[in-house]
Formats: structure tokens, C-alpha cells, sequence
């Protein structure tokens, strides 16, 4: 399926590994330009740099920090240079990430980077969206927006879906939908260190870890990394029209609870 992207330019935040990573490199292989973007400026240009070599697209590196109002001023900036022309699609996916429940005292930091920080970076590069009548803007959340277990991961979630629908509702009707994407358990980096350590701390092997996780979700393994960026690639292309202001949740087919 042709995705039409081509001639597109994307920017995507938290770029640096991860799902930022295989959502930018999905999209560069669909003929996007793209911006990723992370506060490590040594490992966000390396990451740009392995994945132009890897596509051939135009993918650029830019250090930012989004829970800085200045940092996002200038990221937008350097963003449109680089690329070329504005952004047509935006994917927040900068967070800190955690291998557990977050301490309730980290609750404004979250907030003022998963939650303002996506808000900074879309009231950034939407007005030239706005401008040209057509743009995407894909929000990376989280299961933690249905499930208890974190105070602060359930809040800072729920918070980034009712942004989403706020959003696709004032900007809809000018040719930029707004989408939040749940991912569930997804074998990045992070995770594949959290079920090292759960496996240490209980003594068990690794394998007995995963399948235990495994077992949690309908497909009956752990989802990857590009599955989930296959997901967003969809949304971020013209074919996703139809959605705006809609959760989807890539999560393997999370068992147990109805949501309707």
C-alpha cells in the first residue's frame, strides 16, 4: 500500500531509539523527509544519520529539549531549514521513561514534558499546517490511560488523550487531524532492561520473564518496536482521514477489559 508520504516532511520527538526511532525510519522508507528530535544531540544525530544511510531520505538530527517553551521555538526553526519547508506531520513521542510507577513526586516534570511539552511542540509547527490546509499530528501515550497501577503514568496519559481531542476538534475542520496512540507492552530498549532486572530481582530466567508477559496479551508475544510504527505510519499518511481525535492501541490485543 502506497502511504503517499512521499514529498512529506515529518519531525518526531523523542526520536533517538525506541518507537521514535522505527516510526522515523518508517517514514523516511516511505519517501518523508524527517526530523527526529531528542535532547542527546550526539545520539540523535547518530540515529539521523544511520537511518538516511539506511533509506537514503533526507533525515536530519536536531538536540532539543521539549519541556523548554525557547528549546521548542528554535527546534521549529531548525526543523523547517533543514527540511526544507514546513512540517506536515508531527509525531510527540518525547518522555522520560520508566521501568515501573513513577514517584508521585515527578508528577509536574511528566506534566511539563509528555504533556505541555506535546502541546509546546504542536502550537509550534500547527499554525503552518493550519496554513496549507492539511497536517497530522500523532500523540504517543500509553496503556497506562486505562489501566491504575501509577498514579502519575495514568495521569500524565489520560491528560495527553483529552489534549488529543481538544485538539482534533479545533483543528479538524482545517485539514489537520490529531490521533493518540496507546502502545502497550513494546520490546524497546527500556523494556528489554526492565525485564532483565525483574528477572535478576526474582532469580528466574529472562525467557520465563517474557513469556510471562507474553501471556498478558491475545497474539501471545511481546510487540516490536516497527509494529507500532506501522500503526502511526498509517496515521500520519492522507489514507487515515477518517480518524480524528480517536485512541488506537497497538498493544497486542491487551486481555481482559472491554473498551467501547
Amino acid at each position: 500500500m502506497d502511504l503517499q508520504l512521499a514529498g512529506r516532511r515529518a519531525l518526531v520527538t523523542g526520536g533517538s531509539r525506541g518507537i521514535g526511532l522505527a516510526v522515523g525510519r518508517l517514514l523516511a522508507r516511505e519517501g518523508a523527509a524527517v526530523a527526529l528530535v531528542a535532547r542527546n544531540e550526539v545520539a540523535v544525530k547518530e540515529a539521523a544519520a544511520a537511518v538516511s544511510a539506511e533509506t537514503g531520505g533526507l533525515v536530519v538530527g536536531i538536540a532539543a529539549d521539549t519541556g523548554d517553551d525557547e528549546a521548542v521555538a528554535a527546534m521549529a526553526a531548525d526543523a523547517r531549514q533543514l527540511l526544507g519547508g514546513d512540517v506536515d506531520i508531527l509525531v510527540n513521542n518525547a518522555a522520560t521513561a520508566s521501568p515501573g510507577a513513577f514517584p508521585e513526586d515527578e508528577l509536574e516534570a511528566q506534566i511539563n514534558v509528555k504533556v505541555r511539552g506535546y502541546l509546546r511542540t504542536t502550537r509550534a509547527l500547527a499554525p503552518a499546517m493550519t496554513e496549507h490546509g492539511w497536517g497530522r499530528i500523532i500523540n504517543i501515550a500509553g496503556l497506562a490511560a486505562r489501566l491504575s497501577g501509577s498514579v502519575v503514568g495514568s495521569v500524565r496519559n489520560v491528560a495527553v488523550a483529552a489534549m488529543t481531542k481538544n485538539l482534533a476538534d479545533e483543528l479538524g475542520p482545517q485539514g489537520v487531524n490529531v490521533t493518540v496512540v496507546h502502545p502497550g507492552m513494546t520490546r524497546t530498549e527500556t523494556q528489554i532492561d526492565a525485564i532483565a532486572r525483574r528477572a535478576a530481582d526474582r532469580g528466574v530466567g529472562v525467557e520465563q520473564v517474557e513469556r510471562e508477559l507474553a501471556a498478558s496479551v491475545s497474539i501471545g508475544r511481546i510487540v516490536e518496536p516497527d509494529e507500532v510504527a506501522a500503526v502511526v505510519a498509517f496515521l500520519a499518511s492522507p489514507l487515515s482521514a477518517a480518524l480524528n481525535g480517536d485512541p488506537l492501541v497497538p498493544s497486542g490485543g491487551a486481555r481482559g477489559a472491554i473498551h467501547y
